[in-house]
């Protein structure tokens, strides 16, 4: 069955797609699923893993909200890989290969979104002797499936998932045309549901939105989205590369932008998020052995510093503030 799939991929992809029988390989070699193709295997992989299941209970935007309806890292996870999956299946490139980079994107985003990523990048460069480390989550989620997840043992994922979850954003380049398809999924999707959400919460009206941005990508979530989408599929097609006219582009980063004014420079926790994680990563660099087993066995390698940053970057929001409610908020007591 997966050869049939390997050779269904030679008969019916472009010829700059990424077949799964040309993959660089695992880090340790394994026998051969005889049903899923390599990138199959990533994908189901992923979405079993204790990373992935966390993701439900971890920050996108809104800390803390109060309704049923705003993104978590998860629904946000599931919106990038739809996204990414339609541009890929429209240009005939590599659907399973790029529904696995989607998935796996944020594995290792913090607790509390970007605030909390914040504040562990500030953590871990204050150690003076690793003064060149740096905490960001797409490392992070290259950390998480190389070595965190099965116990340390890792996922043990081909070389095109890995290159394109930790490439997924900043200036990096994906290797594969279909981690650079996920790139652009990311931020299709964050910023039209970040208004969405935002709109929601009573914090903008659709009005309010740069309205030249809102002439070329439509007036709602679903316009602007298909827009976007039918931009990417056009450029792939007259370019056979990955990426999207000015226009366009220059349309979603003017919204990009708005946000970042109107919302997510809104966002009135940062103090508090910045005093829980501080408190919880001194806590555990003063008591190494109060951390689980995987974690030590990072700090011979890695540092302490980073074993315990990454203790908490695994943390889910509800489970960091218990641990903070558990270490220093005094308890009730009768005396008898």
């Amino acid at each position: 069955m997966r050869e049939d799939q390997e050779q269904l991929e030679r008969q019916t992809l472009v010829p700059w797609a990424t077949l799964s029988a040309d993959s660089r390989g695992r880090q340790r070699k394994i026998p051969e699923c005889p049903r899923r193709t390599c990138f199959q295997r990533d994908r189901d992989r992923i979405v079993h893993c204790k990373a992935f299941r966390r993701l439900g209970n971890k920050t996108q935007v809104f800390i803390s909200p109060e309704g049923d309806h705003y993104r978590d890292r998860l629904t946000h996870t599931l919106e990038v890989a739809q996204i990414a999956r339609t541009v890929a299946r429209s240009l005939r490139l590599n659907e399973d290969l790029t529904e696995a980079i989607a998935l796996g994107h944020d594995l290792g985003h913090t607790p509390f979104g970007h605030v909390g990523e914040r504040t562990l990048d500030r953590l871990c460069r204050a150690d003076p002797e690793k003064a060149d480390v740096r905490f960001r989550h797409n490392e992070q989620s290259l950390r998480v499936v190389d070595y965190l997840e099965r116990d340390g043992e890792g996922l043990n994922l081909t070389q095109e998932v890995r290159d394109g979850i930790v490439c997924h954003t900043g200036t990096a380049h994906a290797a594969t045309p279909e981690g650079r398809i996920v790139h652009f999924a990311d931020r299709i999707a964050y910023v039209n549901h970040d208004i969405d959400d935002a709109v929601r919460a009573g914090l903008i009206v659709p009005e309010e939105l740069p309205q030249e941005a809102v002439r070329v990508l439509g007036d709602t979530h679903g316009d602007r989205i298909d827009t976007m989408v039918a931009d990417m599929v056009r450029y792939g097609e007259e370019q056979q590369e990955i990426g999207m006219y000015d226009k366009v582009h220059d349309a979603m980063m003017a919204l990009r932008s708005y946000l970042f004014d109107a919302v997510y420079a809104l966002q009135s926790q940062e103090e508090r998020i910045d005093c829980v994680l501080t408190a919880l990563f001194e806590y555990y660099l003063r008591h190494l052995e109060l951390l689980p087993a995987l974690y030590k066995r990072r700090i011979e390698p890695d540092g302490e510093r980073r074993a315990v940053c990454d203790y908490i970057a695994g943390m889910t929001d509800r489970f960091a503030v218990e641990m903070y409610t558990e270490l220093f908020i005094p308890r009730s007591w009768n005396i008898k």
